[in-house]
């Protein structure tokens, strides 16, 4: 028969558990679990590092109509802003300008393109290679190295609207996407 003084541990031990599993953390696929992306070999992952997170991306790139001689116009990219999620949908952070790409965790990773090609469909904008510059925190995206983005719908820079009337306007264009991060081993 267990003594009374064994039932204030339980309680408290069972009150810890539950506030754990309540608390709220990122969800990513398991590494254990994912496997890297088929990509051209500009875009592979360097030798060495292990893919360890994989997230969903949905939100816009944002556009701004810029010139750079008064008779040329171009909408140039100002940065992404989009809500980042796992395989089931859970919110699990955010991706803005840098690009910068923070987790719920409170980790943060910012990356710098090292290589790009053609979204396969035209229609999407371009699959990148990125290496981290710069990573902080404890969580997740800390110990990231490089990045990729593939699987794109959407995003294109607008092909028409920018001129010389039209300088400083922005233009923001839904897109998705899939960033896979990579750490040393």
């Amino acid at each position: 028969m267990p003594s009374h003084a064994a039932a204030p541990f339980f309680v408290i031990s069972l009150a810890s558990a539950v506030a754990l599993v309540a608390c709220p953390r990122p969800s990513v696929e398991p590494a254990s679990k994912l496997t890297p992306p088929t990509v051209p070999d500009s875009l592979r992952a360097p030798d060495g590092d292990v893919l360890v997170a994989k997230v969903l991306a949905k939100g816009t790139q944002n556009y701004e109509c810029r010139t750079t001689d008064n008779t040329t116009y171009a909408w140039k990219l100002v940065g992404p802003d989009a809500d980042l999620s796992d395989e089931t949908g859970k919110s699990v952070g955010h991706h803005y300008v840098g690009p910068t790409w923070e987790s719920t965790d409170g980790s943060k990773v910012v990356g710098e393109v090292k290589a790009k090609a053609d979204a396969p469909d035209g229609q999407g904008i371009p699959w990148l290679l990125l290496k981290a510059t710069s990573t902080s925190g404890t969580g997740v995206f800390s110990k990231v190295t490089s990045i990729q983005r593939v699987d794109t719908t959407a995003g294109l820079a607008p092909s028409t609207g920018c001129d010389a009337q039209h300088v400083g306007a922005h233009q923001n264009i839904a897109y998705r996407g899939t960033y896979y991060f990579y750490s040393a081993r």
